[in-house]
């Protein structure tokens, strides 16, 4: 399925235009309880485009946008394209000192929350629940270009301080266009909004995709795995897209009388691998496909995605997206053939322009057009990629290679597994040892668990692989964006005293 050409393809800041014009009263973006037409949505836009004139912006400023998941923060983004700006999302849950670096960083000269409670360094505040005191000049736009910055994503932090990610409105068109085409978007469809707006993630597959083809997006608040199935019952999506943990979540419901997911034509998963079998017990379970994926932000979200109305191979995260290439290079820095893991380098339109006033690091990850990823792995028979870790995640114990990848899958087909993360541990003899940590969908005795999952990595793994530490947790600890922390992972590990029994098989020689 081919999508129809979209109503503007070179930036977003005159899509609500367009949408208003084509499709007056058609359904553009709603919470639950109020669904705004294109015609609404493009009145909210001027109006929110006029207040953020009225507080100094112009164009090519930064706005901040520390809003919660809402209707207000779609209007605003608009708005701020719209008036000719760049927008830098943040979660709203960054401590103070977090949230001035990235302010200060990003030369943000406005910022738009809920009630103007943000401390923010003199910098003017939006509060989108004041009435504006004056009556505002909605006239004017600005003229945006292709090139033009439409978003600064900060990234996690795990390697450092945050580095901004300067993605264009010409990246942002191509990652539509290229997720539009894989998961074959129409006018007809509609994406339930669960991820964080403040993640691209959020942004381009459930808002900016389906917006451009001509669909619409259902904004959920807060995820909840309780209620998520009567929303999806009461709104009727035809897709949304998660995090292996949220799929893990909603498999550990207890069994439930009645699930109507007859609206849906997939869900999407990316992020982090999803454990071995997880996706496949899921869509046996509701009912629907899950299509598995992987990205970066660096690539505007996603590179590579299984079928959704093809071949799905389980344990890889699909094909090349239309646009994209892929292609693995081993230590020597060339290119390795089929099953031979090295790193991921993506190329296409949709990688980023670089690291915001980080030259250096552009140029670390940036070569000839390819971007770094930094994540190890390998492409199949059939040119689909699997992950195997990330560079930096790779253990290196006694000399021998262990990517943790291949002890999560093993760990993972035991059918107590809810979610798992293996890490590597600092040891004295062998440089670093195996640390695995899991949760289950059973209360239970964690020794006895430990001691069957001990069994099962016996039967299945040499024995330098092993964990020599198994800790069964309430729940993996999760960075904001809803992918395991392994930064907090190794710390714990570090804590962690292996038992004597571990001990002595993580010493046997190789």
């Amino acid at each position: 399925m081919t999508p129809q050409r979209p109503p503007v393809t070179h930036h977003f800041a005159a899509l609500c235009d367009a949408r208003a014009a084509a499709d007056p009263d058609g359904s553009a973006i709603g919470d639950g309880d109020e669904v705004l037409t294109n015609r609404e949505l493009l009145a909210r836009v001027v109006d929110a485009s006029a207040r953020l004139r009225h507080h100094g912006a112009t164009p090519g400023d930064v706005v901040a946008l520390r809003l919660p998941n809402g209707l207000e923060f779609v209007i605003f983004l608009f708005a701020a394209w719209r008036t000719g700006c760049t927008v830098t999302p943040i979660n709203p849950g960054l401590l103070e000192h977090e949230l001035r670096y990235q302010l200060s960083d990003s030369g943000a000269a406005v910022v738009v929350d809920m009630d103007g409670s943000t401390p923010t360094p003199g910098l003017p505040v939006i509060a989108v629940l004041d009435i504006p005191s004056a009556e505002l000049d909605t006239t004017g736009d600005a003229v945006v270009e292709a090139d033009s910055l439409a978003l600064l994503i900060y990234t996690s932090g795990t390697t450092g301080r945050p580095k901004g990610v300067m993605l264009t409105h010409a990246n942002l068109v191509a990652m539509a266009t290229m997720g539009a085409i894989s998961m074959g978007i129409t006018p007809a469809d509609r994406s339930l909004l669960i991820l964080p707006l403040f993640h691209v993630n959020g942004i381009v597959v459930s808002v900016l995709t389906p917006m451009l083809y001509g669909g619409s997006t259902i904004i959920a608040g807060r995820f909840d795995p309780a209620t998520f199935f009567d929303l999806v019952a009461k709104v009727r999506p035809s897709y949304f897209s998660g995090v292996p943990t949220i799929y893990s979540m909603l498999a550990a419901l207890p069994d439930l009388d009645t699930v109507d997911t007859s609206s849906l034509r997939f869900g999407a998963c990316g992020a982090a691998p999803a454990p071995t079998g997880l996706l496949e017990a899921f869509e046996s379970r509701f009912g629907f496909p899950i299509v598995e994926g992987y990205g970066l932000s660096e690539a505007t979200c996603a590179s590579t995605v299984n079928p959704w109305d093809g071949l799905r191979k389980p344990g890889t995260v699909g094909l090349p997206m239309s646009g994209q290439e892929i292609r693995i290079l081993g230590e020597d820095g060339t290119v390795v053939g089929a099953g031979l893991t090295g790193e991921i380098q993506v190329r296409g339109a949709n990688v980023m322009k670089g690291y915001l006033r980080k030259p250096e690091e552009t140029r670390a990850v940036l070569v000839n057009g390819w971007l770094k990823t930094g994540d190890l792995g390998h492409l199949d028979a059939d040119g689909y990629l699997v992950i195997d870790g990330r560079v930096k995640d790779m253990i290196i114990r006694g000399g021998e290679n262990i990517y943790p990848r291949e002890i999560e899958d093993v760990l993972a087909s035991h059918p107590d597994v809810i979610d798992v993360a293996v890490v590597g541990k600092p040891d004295e003899t062998w440089g670093e040892i195996v640390a695995a940590f899991v949760t289950t969908g059973r209360g239970g005795d964690a020794s006895r668990t430990s001691d069957a999952l001990e069994s099962l990595c016996e039967a299945q793994l040499a024995p330098y692989k092993r964990p020599a530490v198994i800790r069964v947790l309430p729940v993996l600890p999760v960075n904001p964006v809803g992918k395991i922390d392994k930064l907090r992972l190794r710390s714990m590990a570090i804590e962690t005293q292996p038992s004597e029994l571990r001990s002595r098989r993580a010493e046997q020689p190789t």
